[in-house]
């Protein structure tokens, strides 16, 4: 069980394997598309996500962009999310890396790990985080952003002492952020895990593999 002295993943009997690469070691199920490929309502949101994303149309947005709307609205929520956000960077980024960890999601760990330390999440966190440990040392808010999550993804419940602690350290529209950040990340996992999206130019997977 998860509690506040926990680990990020259910389970006491948890084996970590290093992963000999990527999840995605068939290839991917939706290749980076070319331009010249895509619809005209297409190539319009592509130059939206080429706008936001350092990893062009590679990543999710190869199988994203096979349903234009969704990649529309999806590129709102990460705008909102990874800019607007009424959580401090460091703490949101530590929120996915969180969720990244319980779903062995290997891409957005990858991508998001470089983001966490930028923002000034410690790399003591960062690796006891990767190897599925409670960090041994964390402040206020650290703490209380991994209980919320770990409870969220773990228990799929939130405790009423982890909520009122919540709400004192974090404030109500940090609290609304904070679980709108999981939720949507673990959308993002999906994606990732169904289209085989692998670490580019063939790299080694980030993280141990959890194998529950």
């Amino acid at each position: 069980m998860v509690g506040k002295h926990g680990v990020a993943v259910v389970g006491g009997a948890l084996l970590l394997l290093l992963a000999p690469s990527a999840r995605g070691e068939d290839g991917p199920r939706f290749p980076q598309p070319k331009m010249e490929q895509l619809s005209p309502e297409q190539q319009a949101v592509a130059a939206d996500v080429l706008k936001q994303s350092s990893a062009g149309l590679g990543g999710p947005y190869g199988m994203l962009i096979k349903s234009p709307e969704l990649l529309k609205r999806y590129l709102l929520m990460t705008e909102y999310l990874r800019q607007k956000t009424s959580l401090p960077r460091h703490l949101n980024e530590m929120a996915i890396l969180l969720e990244a960890r319980i779903w062995d999601a290997q891409y957005e760990w990858w991508a998001h790990e470089p983001l966490a330390r930028k923002a000034g999440l410690s790399d003591a966190i960062i690796n006891d985080i990767r190897n599925a440990r409670r960090p041994a040392s964390m402040q206020q808010d650290e703490a209380i952003v991994y209980d919320v999550v770990t409870e969220l993804l773990n228990k799929r419940q939130l405790s009423d002492e982890t909520f009122a602690e919540a709400r004192q350290i974090l404030g109500e529209q940090q609290i609304v952020d904070l679980v709108a950040v999981t939720g949507f990340y673990v959308m993002v996992s999906a994606v990732i895990i169904a289209g085989r999206v692998a670490i580019p130019n063939g790299g080694p997977a980030p993280m141990p593999v959890l194998v529950k």
